[in-house]
This record gives C-alpha cells, structure tokens and sequence, in this order.
C-alpha cells in the first residue's frame, strides 16, 4: 500500500485540477471528476487512504500522483480539515466538515453540510477560473 493512488486520470492531457479524497468522500470526488471531463476541465481523482503511508513513498512516487507543477487542488473530508493543507497547498482548497451533531443518511448529511459533487466542481472552476 502507497497511501495514495490515482483512482482516474484526466481526460484529453495532463490534469488541470486534481480532486482528492479518501473513503466514503471518493465516490463525491469520482462524480466530480466525470462532471469536470465532460466540461472540457482535465481532472484527475486521487484516493488518498493514508497520509503516513504516502509520506514514507519515495519522492519520484508522490510527485507522479500528486505533481508539484499542478497546484489547483481541492481536498474532500467528511471530518475537520486537518493534515489536508500539505496536500492542497496554498491555491487549493479543502470542503471539510465545519459543524458535525447532523443525523440522516450519508448522502442526506452530506448535501446539507456542502459535501457534494457540485460543490467540488465549484470549488475546482474557482481556483481554475472556470
């Protein structure tokens, strides 16, 4: 395990924007990539299950999942944004959980609280000014 993988390559080149989650908030990710493809905005969609793991990767490794020259960058967590900042870097941005106490099912609490596709496409489309 690498602690990080490229779950979907962009479309058409090398990716403009680059899409970043782990567990439940893939498929969000997923559905955003699909979306900003089919809009003409390369994407690329990376699973990140472990940060330690990804960090003990050689640097040729990390810099082929998440290369230094794309710096669009947005981070999904259904939880507090912390540790997301090293990956997203300065231009990205991270839709992260700010209130937590809601009970629904996933997809429910998810749309309430702005985790959602949509959301992650608008967020790509700023930093791209797209």
């Amino acid at each position: 395990a690498r602690g990080a993988y490229i779950k979907a390559e962009a479309v058409g080149g090398a990716p403009e924007v680059i899409l970043i989650a782990t567990g439940s908030e893939v498929s969000l990710i997923m559905a955003a990539h699909k979306m900003l493809n089919e809009m003409g905005i390369r994407a690329r969609a990376v699973s990140m299950p472990s940060f330690e793991l990804f960090e003990a990767q050689d640097e040729g490794y990390k810099e082929s999942v998440l290369p230094s020259s794309v710096t669009a960058r947005v981070a999904v967590e259904a939880g507090v944004p912390f540790g997301w900042h090293r990956y997203v870097g300065t231009r990205g941005k991270i839709i992260a959980l700010e209130r937590f106490g809601a009970s629904a099912p996933q997809e429910v609490v998810f749309r309430e609280l702005g985790l959602t596709a949509e959301a992650v496409v608008a967020a790509a489309r700023e930093l791209l000014g797209r």
